[in-house]
């Protein structure tokens, strides 16, 4: 009998919680328990398998990649935008929409926010709609290239973020990767430099895209590239980049005499930021995104359905 008075009890204060969505104070009055004991009750509940919890959702599957993906890579959120990727620029447009939303809600008063450049972070600009006023910092954390279309070059997109947010603005004139050493060493060595390098170290969230320079970005890198650079990269069996900055499969930062004319932030500093927001998707992606996730370059990634399922099939 004391088997099933104690079933019972849990049963009822589960029943009263869960179906007649009492709280636990007004449970405690009408069953006199204290309520630190209905609490524990309802634990119990939940481990005897007496109250068991399921999610209806038609996008239960994206969720579950999340959550795969969050502990295989020890993320601090991932976040899969459902559906077939379908024609290329409808996945880049999905995966910014989903990066701006994010922005708006984690985006704080006194946050030093940096953006890279490119395309997707370009389209998440202009889907920053009905923002609050926020004041916020928007800071390049690299330079632009000069043979992209404008709305995807770094200044560009602060402007909107700026514009979006109402809140002050910061400008980067500078390449990305300069032809010669001694031209970087002079711009950052300049004192009209020295404002955004101590902006990057303030800097708490960082917005980048995942760039596949082997692939299709390779019209990009045409104008600051030899092709000593190509055949360099190509040797170090590089797989993407980030702020203008390359990496091999594994997370390891190649060093070469590109990464010492570059004009960036420095990607081991994405480590160690409050939000490292990595925003890429595709097949040609897969093994860029997986070099930044175990290089631990970001903490936090935005992708498709179709990304993540092959991420976690490449990973294995």
């Amino acid at each position: 009998m004391k088997d099933w008075d104690d079933e019972r009890l849990l049963v009822k204060v589960a029943q009263m919680y869960y179906h007649n969505n009492m709280s636990q104070s007004e449970i405690s009055k009408r069953l006199g328990i204290y309520r630190t004991t209905i609490s524990r009750m309802l634990k119990r509940a939940r481990e005897n398998g007496i109250v068991t919890i399921h999610i209806n959702s038609k996008y239960n599957y994206c969720y579950e990649l999340e959550d795969k993906l969050e502990k295989e890579f020890g993320l601090k959120e991932c976040i899969v935008v459902p559906g077939s990727t379908g024609e290329r620029e409808n996945g880049k447009r999905a995966v910014a929409k989903a990066g701006a939303e994010f922005l708006k809600r984690i985006v704080k008063d006194g946050d030093n926010v940096g953006f890279a450049w490119g395309s997707t972070l370009a389209y998440l600009s202009d889907e920053l709609k009905n923002c609050k006023q926020t004041s916020i910092n928007v800071v390049p954390l690299v330079g632009g290239p000069g043979n992209i279309v404008s709305d995807y070059h770094v200044n560009t997109i602060i402007s909107k973020v700026a514009k979006a947010f109402n809140c002050k603005a910061h400008y980067l004139y500078a390449p990305a990767i300069t032809e010669k050493k001694e031209t970087k060493e002079a711009i950052i060595n300049d004192s009209n430099f020295s404002s955004i390098l101590k902006l990057w170290e303030k800097i708490n969230i960082a917005i980048v895209g995942i760039g596949s320079p082997a692939k299709s970005s390779n019209v990009i890198w045409m104008g600051f590239f030899e092709n000593e650079d190509f055949t360099y990269l190509e040797k170090e069996n590089v797989v993407g980049d980030i702020c203008s900055r390359f990496y091999d499969i594994s997370g390891r930062l190649i060093d070469s005499d590109i990464n010492d004319r570059t004009i960036a932030i420095e990607l081991e500093e994405l480590r160690y930021m409050e939000y490292s927001v990595g925003i890429a998707e595709s097949l040609e992606k897969v093994p860029a995104i997986l070099g930044a996730l175990r290089g631990r370059f970001i903490n936090t990634l935005i992708t498709t359905e179709q990304t993540a399922k092959l991420l976690l099939d490449f990973n294995q």
